[in-house]
This record gives C-alpha cells, sequence and structure tokens, in this order.
C-alpha cells in the first residue's frame, strides 16, 4: 500500500525512539539493531528529497516558493515507494497562503503518529539537544506562535525551514487534521506502558502484531542500548554543539532544571492542552 504515515512531533518528543522501534520491528534482521542505520522514511524536511523530486536547486527558490512546491514533492516520493513510509515530522500540520491546501497532502497521507510529552521537559532536554542550558530561549521558542526550525537567513543546511508553531499549536495542529486518521501517543506512556503503548502504535500503523515481535523489538531499542551505542559509535542525527542525543530520556527532570517562573510560563501558554493530554490537573498542578 502506497503512502506516508507521518510520525509527527515536536522535537524531543521520543520520535526516534518511535522510529528505532518501527525499523527494528519491520527488518527483524539477525543482526544488532544499528542506529546509525536507522531508516523509516525521510524527513519531511530533506532538502536532498525535496531537491530530487522537484529536480530544482531548493538554494536558489524562496521560502514561498519551496513551501508551494512541498505538497507535490511528498506526492512524487509516495509514488516512487513499493510500500508505506513513515517520515519523522517537525512540521506543523499548516497550509498554504490560500489558507485551503495543506503542506502535508491527506491524499497520500495514510495516517499521522503525533507524538507528545511534557512540555517541562521538552523545554529541558530541546535546550540540552542544542548544546546550551538557556530554558528562558527554549521556553520563549516553544510559546512563540509563529517559531520556525532551521530558518535561518543566511545559512543553509540539510534540512529545509520548518513551521513549527508553539508546543500547543503543534499538537493542535496535527489532532485538528482532516481526511486521515490521527493517534496521539504519549512519551509517558512509551516509558510506564511500553508493551500496551508500542502494540498501540503497530496496529495503527497496520503491522501484523504479536507480542513476542512487540517485546522483541522494544528490547532491542531500550534507551539505555541507543544511549550505549552513541557512546561507542556516535549518531549521526546529534547536533554537533550537543554532548549527547541520548541524554536521559527521563520523566520529570524539569523538577531539578526549571525554575517557578519558567513552570509558570509554560502553564500559562500551554494550559488548556497540558489538561486535555493530562499533563495538569484542575488546580494546576504538573502530573508529570
Amino acid at each position: 500500500m502506497k503512502g506516508i504515515y507521518w510520525l509527527a512531533s515536536y522535537p524531543k518528543s521520543g520520535n526516534t525512539w518511535t522510529r528505532a522501534f518501527i525499523w527494528h520491528f519491520l527488518d527483524k534482521r539477525e543482526t544488532a539493531f544499528d542506529i546509525n542505520s536507522l531508516f523509516t522514511g525521510p524527513i519531511s524536511s530533506s532538502r536532498e528529497i525535496f531537491d530530487e523530486y522537484s529536480g530544482l536547486e531548493s538554494g536558489e527558490l524562496s521560502w514561498d516558493e519551496i513551501e508551494r512546491l512541498r505538497p507535490e514533492v511528498f506526492r512524487a516520493a509516495s509514488a516512487e515507494t513499493e510500500g508505506p513510509l513513515y517520515c519523522k515530522c517537525h512540521d506543523a500540520y499548516s497550509f498554504l497562503p490560500d489558507g485551503q491546501t495543506p503542506i502535508i497532502p491527506p491524499d497520500v497521507t495514510l495516517g499521522a503518529l503525533c507524538l507528545i510529552r511534557n512540555p517541562m521537559d521538552v523545554c529541558v532536554s530541546f535546550a540540552h539537544h542544542g548544546g546550551h542550558k538557556n530554558y528562558d530561549r527554549s521556553l520563549k521558542m516553544m510559546n512563540d506562535p509563529n517559531a520556525h526550525l532551521v530558518r535561518h537567513p543566511h545559512k543553509q543546511g540539510e534540512q529545509l525551514p520548518q513551521r513549527l508553531l508553539s508546543w500547543s499549536g503543534f499538537i493542535e495542529s496535527w489532532t485538528y487534521a482532516k481526511g486521515f486518521p490521527v493517534k496521539v501517543v504519549r512519551y509517558e506512556d512509551m516509558k510506564q506502558k511500553p508493551l500496551e503503548t508500542f502494540t498501540g502504535i503497530a496496529c495503527f500503523l497496520g503491522f501484523e502484531v504479536d507480542q513476542s515481535s512487540i517485546e522483541e523489538a522494544l528490547e532491542a531499542t531500550r534507551f539505555e542500548r541507543l544511549q550505549e551505542q552513541e557512546k561507542n559509535s556516535g549518531f549521526k542525527e546529534k547536533l554537533p554543539r550537543a554532548k549527547r542525543f541520548f541524554r536521559k530520556g527521563q520523566i520529570g527532570s524539569w523538577r531539578e532544571e526549571l525554575n517557578d517562573a519558567q513552570v509558570a510560563a509554560i502553564i500559562e501558554s500551554h494550559r488548556d492542552v497540558m489538561r486535555k493530554y493530562g499533563y495538569l490537573d484542575e488546580h494546576d498542578q504538573v502530573l508529570y
């Protein structure tokens, strides 16, 4: 079945772990899982893929011109594959300037996993991912409804700019998307109820599921294993300025890092979505 499953997440919300699980589950190799061979499909923002399927040099185009072409690039990539692609995506589900045409085309979308994580932990992890501990900087980006990733006016990298939105805006953009099924998966459930949660992921993606295969994939992709591989061999997705990609992977480590003002600012900006997904109770007490 041709088409794309989007693995959509705000950064540092379990996307790499999910892709590792999918890769191992589908590949079923006898050799050990290798994080640097991980490939379930191209990232939505790949400049190389855009240039290949558009036949143009993205570096010579304006951002508006690139955005108008992206839906057709996704259609072309989907048409050339024999089966589904499972594509990492940090793009919010947004539209072209006409307000009607989605950049992620529903006609080639089989479904989307919307991977979410407590924004307190995201704030801390996102800062370390960028090689710093300036949590106010991460917080400012998470609260910005116009936030973008990789949008440097004088630098061209391997990825195209991505319209990220705020933490809440990103989640709501995908959960309100129409024309294909969307499954929300919390990172906290991946950690605390792995067998149940990843079985649900596998079923949503249409895999033939049995408990032993799920357990095998989970064992092969345990956080400690991924962390050890990065320590021994490095990880190509780590940013140069970050100390490591697989840092802690814990629930609630924000309690040791964020001050009261930072916590209050996150709650003020994201109260409704935090309550909706069980991160906050009616008295504004953080539950994870």
